[in-house]
């Protein structure tokens, strides 16, 4: 039985629609940020990082999303959740989830966890002040280069999918209007209609 770590508002919910998509058997663990649950002992003994998620399995504990979604994938062949069988595809894949993790997060990061880079809090004012126009950049990169259209990959539903699906959900708070993304805008209309997705969505808002 595979356990997700989970907290609401997270990128873990990427993980948790993979999840459900997979038709694996596993169980959630949520976790409370506003009470601090995330650096309590217990769960740092799980995740030292004190993050989200975290996918416990048989030969061990998971993080980061990119990885958590590429052993999905690879544990429920049959959902065909990534192009398995295609190095190239399954790199362009990767490549793109790399991106959402490297640089959209790190991008969004900077609204409210300045501290992290910085103690000045001119230095955080400004980190937050460059979050619309970072966060617009990205998604334009998103929408006219990597996007292929109907889901991220093409015609394919993949792994890609539900991990960009959390990211737009972070655009109004982040200060960028997604209805400049007609693409995007298009993919999390779509996305709301999955019933994995509305089971997951249940879950998060809780």
């Amino acid at each position: 039985m595979l356990t997700l770590y989970y907290a609401s508002g997270t990128c873990a919910l990427a993980s948790l629609i993979a999840l459900e998509e997979s038709g694996l058997a596993f169980e959630t663990k949520k976790l409370s940020f506003a009470n601090g649950e995330q650096r309590s002992p217990d769960y740092l003994k799980i995740n030292p990082k004190g993050r989200v998620p975290a996918l416990v399995t048989e030969r061990g504990v998971l993080t980061e999303t990119p990885a958590i979604l590429g052993f999905i994938a690879e544990s429920a062949p049959a959902a065909k959740l990534a192009p398995l069988g295609d190095v190239f595809e399954m790199a362009r894949l990767q490549s793109f989830n790399s991106y959402l993790c490297s640089t959209v997060h790190v991008n969004h990061a900077h609204r409210r966890r300045g501290p992290r880079w910085a103690d000045d809090p001119s230095a955080i004012e400004a980190m937050k002040a460059k979050v619309p126009g970072n966060m617009a950049d990205c998604f334009t990169l998103i929408e006219e280069t990597m996007f292929k259209g109907p889901w991220v990959m093409g015609e394919t539903y993949s792994l890609a999918d539900p991990y960009l699906f959390v990211m737009t959900d972070w655009l109004p708070g982040d200060g960028v209007d997604p209805a400049r993304f007609a693409k995007i805008t298009d993919h999390h209309a779509r996305m709301l209609q999955r019933p994995a997705v509305q089971r997951a969505l249940v879950y998060d808002r809780g």
